[in-house]
């Protein structure tokens, strides 16, 4: 525990942090800010043409609508309910602060990225196929890009397909401990066979499953959540304060209580903020570049609303339902709330009896759609290093991750995720940086083509 904490401490505080923020100043520049210039058109293309009927998915690839709801169904995960508390808790209230700008910049990062995935997307056989790999391959040519390309298959694979899912059941197994009593070794058997069924059907059921579960969950966690901070609208101001101030001045909110100071409310707002949107990681890349779409760049677009709804419209509804219930800060047994149980126990200020249960079901409802993006996300890299016949093997491996993961403590599962997660992002920026001239190019061929 103590090795992995102090690789995962160094990577990040010295590292990723400054990489993503170089990254997103960069891509932004490179761009002319396309995520607020064409923030109205972004909008356009994805509810513009929106569909819940189930359009198919198979060897020509998803719609542009399924493979934004494949990715969103990534990272609207336990991230926006467990993943937002243990920020707010190991950096305060001001996490928040850099988790929304970490947000804006990483629009402009996963636009790079969506794009170039489009871009240099491939056909095996008779089935498209594309992500990171394939761009890292032509960034470093030769022998140098498949090791690299193989180094980042890897580290993805480790870092969502098995430890990420871990992550994803242990906050479902917490939840409904809490609020049913139910073991979580049970709950993470259950959780595995029930992915393992999405698993077995590929592609096309992947598809089907995130382009309904998703907006009907995200809508149905807004309104419940927007309910309550309304119920407890008199402490907005205040929740507002505790953030921008938090930000920059963290024994300023609270009374200190927390104990944390400007450098943990930067580390933890964007190590959350990345695990929540996943901008830079390389991992959304993969549904992006099965969207059928006119151009590389549109598709681009239609990423950057990901993070928008993600970290943007959904995550601060658990942030001010913390604040504003005052949870944040709560103890039990001498140890501060933290991750679900901390968003538990601020849902049932308001909602009583009723707070406990209706984040279980939330929590369950959004792991169980990320558990099928990641999985998704490392099935194509299990067949670009393996080829198809490993699938199944990696479909049973994962099934089993899940259940064990529902069981182990937090705090070590966290730690895990952190670490894989910033190695897989170092290999992928890397070959962004070294291909950003082709993705200048599609912005401007798209732009010239829209006039």
């Amino acid at each position: 525990m103590e090795i992995i904490n102090a690789l995962r401490d160094f990577l990040w505080d010295y590292i990723i942090i400054a990489l993503l923020c170089f990254a997103g100043v960069f891509f932004s520049i490179q761009t002319r800010f396309v995520q607020f210039r064409k923030l109205k058109e972004s909008f356009k293309l994805t509810f513009g043409n929106i569909t819940l009927r189930g359009n198919k998915a198979g060897d020509e690839g998803m719609t542009s609508f399924q493979s934004l709801m494949t990715s969103i169904a990534a990272q609207i995960g336990t991230g926006n309910l467990a993943g937002v508390a243990t920020a707010m808790v190991m950096g305060g209230p001001g996490a928040v602060f850099w988790m929304w700008l970490s947000a804006l910049m990483g629009m402009a990062i996963i636009y790079a990225e969506a794009t170039l995935s489009q871009i240099y997307r491939t056909r095996k056989g008779n089935e498209i196929v594309g992500g990171p790999v394939y761009y890292i391959k032509t960034a470093f040519d030769g022998v140098v890009g498949k090791y690299v390309a193989a180094i980042f298959s890897v580290l993805l694979i480790l870092a969502l397909g098995f430890m990420g899912n871990m992550v994803q059941a242990n906050s479902v197994g917490q939840a409904m401990e809490a609020a049913f009593n139910i073991p979580p070794l049970v709950t993470g058997v259950v959780l595995g066979l029930a992915s393992l069924y999405v698993f077995i059907g590929g592609t096309e059921r992947v598809a089907a499953v995130t382009e309904k579960i998703v907006p009907l969950m995200a809508v149905f966690f807004a309104l419940v959540s927007i309910i309550v901070v309304i119920i407890n609208f008199a402490m907005i101001p205040e929740a507002i304060r505790e953030i921008f101030v938090g930000a920059f001045k963290p024994e300023g909110v609270m009374g200190g209580i927390l104990g944390v100071g400007v450098k943990e409310s930067i580390r933890f707002g964007i190590a959350r903020g990345l695990f929540t949107h996943e901008a830079g990681m390389g991992s959304t890349p993969h549904a992006h570049a099965l969207a059928r779409v006119s151009h590389p760049a549109k598709q681009g677009l239609v990423a950057m609303m990901g993070v928008f709804i993600d970290t943007i419209i959904l995550l601060p509804m658990t942030v001010f339902v913390i604040l504003t219930s005052g949870s944040l800060g709560t103890t039990k047994n001498g140890v501060f709330l933290d991750g679900i149980e901390l968003t538990q126990h601020a849902y049932s200020q308001t909602l009583g009896s009723f707070g406990y249960p209706f984040i279980a079901i939330c929590v369950t409802l959004f792991a169980y759609a990320t558990l099928i993006g990641w999985y998704f996300f490392g099935e194509a890299n299990v067949k670009y290093l393996f080829g198809k016949k490993a699938v199944p093997i990696y479909a049973v491996l994962v099934a089993i991750f899940i259940a064990i993961g529902s069981g182990l403590k937090v705090e070590l599962v966290w730690s895990m995720a952190d670490l894989f997660n910033g190695l897989m992002i170092i290999p992928n920026i890397a070959a962004m940086f070294a291909l950003y001239k082709k993705i200048v190019i599609a912005t401007k061929e798209y732009e010239l083509s829209a006039k």
